[in-house]
């Protein structure tokens, strides 16, 4: 062993001792609290006797930081005393604990944690262990998913994203669909995570009648993607709500059915149509799209014109609304940073599995959500002249606590 790794040793030898010898006390000092006397000094009124004794001590080891620590849990005679700073059955430390979390929720398996922690404190672990360790995260996650929400958004994103999970012996494609909303001060928040095998207006009712008994009343925009049922259902749970479809979305299902030779010019001219400065002006560069391209796509022209409300939804607002809302750019972003911390779980044993992780990497993400999005005083402005009497509403709602 080099000089440096025997000093490592070393410290790791004296952070242990004095990891043993402060736990020791502690341990010591709630059993004297619990039983009511000091050790070796019971009371000598025969009268004041105590119901319950000690009863000599356990041996317990725990792993820290700093390796495998052992301790001697006193005991008392009834068997009734808990212990508080380490718990019974507890064997790894909170400091590790907090850095096993923290390794999942960044998207290493629990076999890399393993490797990990082997290296680094020389503590052997289980992956089976980490998973259970990693599971006490799930009652955080059912709270967080029924926690209570904002009375009103300014704009709701939904859009799904697909994990592989095994479930009674085969393996699924299994679709999260995530919800993210921008509260009226301009912060992003994500409202919570849905698994279904299939899109419905049945499924999606649930979702958004879940946010409604969370407290979301008013939602100005949703932003969406062509996600089956989505629609009737925003409808009809929130029947002020403006939809807008994803203008990018339609262009890439637009340009997939089109042949090669024709893409860069059918490109150019549809570009007439989204990019117009006002919604007249798209409908006429659309007419004169119908005129050049319809006999050749006429699948194309159906598209679009069956989707055209929701599709032109973003000309009603001002530039910095629009930019904020046609595409669902924002969601996509944040599936792709999922991706990155699920990439190396190639497929989930459970649905909680999938959910266990993207919550870790939602709550690293909304620690960065500090500060509103860009430009939002000026978008603040705008929507508080659209949606005067809504936002004037979500005012007085606030004062009124």
């Amino acid at each position: 062993m080099d000089s440096r790794n025997k000093k490592t040793e070393e410290i790791k030898s004296q952070l242990r001792d004095l990891i043993k010898q402060t736990l020791q006390e502690a341990l010591e000092s709630e059993l004297e609290e619990y039983l009511g006397y000091p050790k070796n000094n019971p009371p000598k009124d025969k009268s004041s006797k105590p119901s319950n004794v000690r009863n000599g001590y356990s041996t317990k080891t725990v792993k820290s930081d700093s390796g495998e620590v052992e301790l001697e849990v006193p005991r008392d005679r009834n068997s009734e005393f808990e212990p508080q700073i380490v718990k019974k059955r507890q064997s790894i430390l909170d400091d590790l604990e907090d850095k096993i979390v923290a390794l999942y929720s960044k998207g290493m398996t629990t076999r890399d944690i393993q490797d990990i922690l082997e290296d680094m404190y020389g503590v052997e672990l289980s992956p089976s262990l980490i998973s259970r360790l990693t599971d006490r995260m799930l009652p955080r996650l059912e709270e967080w998913q029924m926690r209570p929400l904002g009375e009103a958004y300014a704009v709701i994103w939904l859009d799904c994203i697909f994990y592989k999970v095994r479930e009674e012996g085969k393996v699924l494609n299994k679709a999260i669909y995530l919800v993210i909303g921008l509260r009226l001060d301009g912060r992003k928040e994500i409202l919570g995570f849905w698994v279904s095998a299939k899109e419905s207006s049945g499924f999606w009712l649930g979702v958004l009648n879940d946010l409604k008994s969370r407290g979301v009343r008013d939602v100005f925009i949703f932003s969406v993607d062509g996600l089956n049922g989505l629609e009737e259902a925003i409808a009809a749970t929130y029947p002020a709500s403006d939809i807008q479809r994803c203008v990018i979305h339609q262009i890439r299902n637009t340009l997939r059915y089109v042949s090669w030779k024709d893409k860069k010019e059918l490109s150019k001219d549809l570009r007439t149509v989204y990019g117009a400065s006002t919604l007249e002006g798209a409908s006429s560069s659309m007419d004169e799209f119908e005129k050049k391209w319809g006999r050749k796509y006429p699948h194309i022209i159906k598209s679009w014109r069956e989707r055209w409300d929701s599709l032109m939804t973003y000309f009603r607002y001002p530039v910095e609304i629009r930019k904020l809302i046609y595409t669902t750019n924002l969601i996509e972003s944040v599936n792709s940073k999922f991706r990155k911390v699920t990439d190396a779980k190639r497929v989930f044993p459970s649905d909680s599995s999938v959910l266990k992780s993207l919550f870790m990497a939602a709550r690293d993400l909304e620690r960065k959500w500090t500060r509103p999005i860009n430009n939002w005083s000026v978008i603040y402005a705008q929507l508080c002249i659209i949606f005067e009497k809504r936002v004037n509403q979500e005012i007085l709602n606030i004062h009124s606590y």
